[in-house]
């Protein structure tokens, strides 16, 4: 079998880093872990070509050598997900699916055309799926309600990769959540029982990247590292002395809930491992919101000195903000603005709230009649209005959340609250003998330039510099990648905006049309 794996087309969104990356000469931010470890367990016969169309598009030839394409996609790809699906039938193809996406919502690839869901979780589904092909069946849905053993996962296919294209790579060390937040789809997609792999099979997923070549970040992508916190403090203590042999050549990064604050024995093991970043889900410093989508972790203690504790043992915070809670109160936006200013975290991921499929959340909103049809354009991204019906009016959610995002990316306080985000960290970092690429340097001059010398910003960004540079210098290269990443906000801020205010507008004309049918009505009867 010629097999064709295909990654869709990513929105310019949050995540998508779209400027920055633009500035540094890369394709994307993150490779697809989860195809290229489906690819590792596909028949060592069968011939494999990945393309991730962030980075570089498919060929004709491509798709004339392949007998089949696989694809697999997030909610966020669906436009370019629909649109492989239908190119690889209309060139007569075989087309098998998977991923979340199609995990939540099959019957939008069945629409599609594809002929095999691959649906779950691959260990399970992909040896039904290659049965099915050995019995010569032309359709099917392969689905599971087991969890896989994790340990049995082999090593992702990162040989095919062109792996200078990215910002970080991707490795997994556990799936699955112990927590019951309403709006997430991960306990839903992977159980709330977190599994892991062993320290072996991760530090041996680590020394493929090491012999590769690789020496820059490694994201971790679970979605809650410390889900299990005996497994990961026994992996880190593993991590440690085979980072220190090799002079620490990866700078980690990964995701993990805010009761990491609470174990003052996993931060310093973390930082000792070499993570320098992590993402965290505050949603919101309102309390009442919190109890409300049964996110009370986060009511334990104080989440302003939650985040200082964190950040002084040396993490920088990514944070997740949300607006649109039920019988959340006027000023949420200016609130999470306070708070980001109170905490110093750069990057603060605001969104509206979505209710994503099968979540506890979209089953209520179902039951109250208050989803509104359709998976819009931009579904799941900054540009896209919510899903559902509010408790306030969505005009006022919309427009205090873009007045925060706009706000919250103004460079100048972008840049002051960067700083005083590595002045609270410690001067410390793994030592490592890795000499900064060509790209790097020009990533680096162009920020200077930017930030340095055409904005009003300037005054500042030298004067914070010098003072980095003399009292954090081993905090230095990381500083300046945090103010490079806020070129992409800067842009993106804009792109929101307008979008935003298109669809409220749409709204208020649809809305206006309906209230004039209404009364049209009335006065007929």
């Amino acid at each position: 079998m010629k097999a064709l794996l295909l990654w869709p087309i990513m929105p310019n969104s949050f995540w998508s880093y779209q400027e920055t990356l633009d500035l540094a000469g890369l394709g994307a931010t993150n490779p697809p872990l989860g195809l290229i470890t489906v690819a590792a367990m596909l028949p060592s016969d069968w011939e494999i070509r990945l393309s991730d169309r962030n980075v570089r598009l498919e060929t004709d030839a491509d798709w004339q050598w392949c007998d089949m394409v696989i694809i697999s996609a997030m909610i966020i790809q669906k436009q370019d997900f629909s649109e492989l699906i239908q190119k690889g039938k209309k060139l007569g193809k075989k087309v098998a699916v998977g991923g979340p996406f199609a995990t939540s919502v099959p019957e939008f690839a069945l629409e599609a055309g594809a002929d095999y869901l691959i649906l779950d979780e691959g260990e399970c589904t992909i040896p039904m799926f290659l049965a099915a092909l050995e019995q010569g069946e032309e359709k099917g849905i392969f689905r599971s309600i087991e969890k896989p053993d994790v340990t049995q996962t082999p090593i992702p296919r990162f040989d095919l990769l062109d792996l200078n294209a990215y910002y970080a790579i991707t490795v997994q060390f556990s799936r699955g959540c112990p927590f019951q937040c309403e709006f997430c789809d991960i306990i839903t997609l992977f159980g709330r029982k977190p599994r892991t792999k062993t320290p072996e099979q991760i530090l041996a997923e680590l020394e493929v990247l090491y012999q590769m070549g690789w020496h820059r970040y490694i994201f971790i992508v679970d979605d809650n590292f410390i889900g299990n916190k005996r497994n990961a403090k026994v992996f880190l203590r593993e991590l440690i002395p085979w980072m220190e042999k090799r002079n620490y050549p990866f700078s980690l990064i990964t995701e993990a809930s805010l009761n990491l604050a609470e174990d003052d024995e996993l931060l310093e093991l973390m930082v000792k491992a070499g993570f320098v970043m992590v993402f965290m889900g505050i949603e919101t410093p309102d309390i009442a919101s919190l109890v409300g989508v049964n996110k009370e972790q986060n009511t334990r203690s104080s989440l302003v000195e939650s985040c200082d504790k964190i950040t002084i043992a040396g993490l920088q915070i990514m944070s997740g903000f949300i607006l649109g809670f039920d019988n959340e109160k006027q000023g949420a936006g200016k609130r999470i603005q306070e708070f980001v200013e109170a905490t110093n975290i750069p990057q603060a991921h605001l969104s509206l709230l979505q209710a994503l499929p099968n979540t506890a959340m979209w089953t209520r909103l179902q039951q109250e009649g208050r989803l509104i049809d359709g998976l819009g354009k931009y579904f799941t991204s900054q540009k896209s209005l919510m899903n559902f019906a509010p408790t306030r009016p969505m005009t006022e959610i919309v427009n205090e959340f873009i007045e925060t995002f706009w706000n919250l990316y103004e460079p100048l306080p972008y840049l002051k609250r960067t700083f005083r985000h590595f002045q609270k960290m410690p001067n410390w970092r793994p030592q490592h003998n890795r000499i900064l690429t060509k790209a790097e340097w020009g990533f680096l001059m162009a920020i200077c330039w930017r930030q340095g010398i055409l904005r009003s910003t300037r005054f500042y960004f030298w004067w914070q510099l010098m003072i980095i540079g003399f009292s954090k210098p081993n905090l230095l290269y990381e500083y300046l990648i945090t103010l490079g990443i806020g070129e992409h906000f800067f842009t993106l801020r804009r792109e929101v905006k307008a979008e935003l205010e298109a669809e409220l507008a749409l709204l208020k004309l649809q809305e206006g049309k309906q209230e004039t049918a209404s009364l049209q009505l009335e006065t007929v009867s």
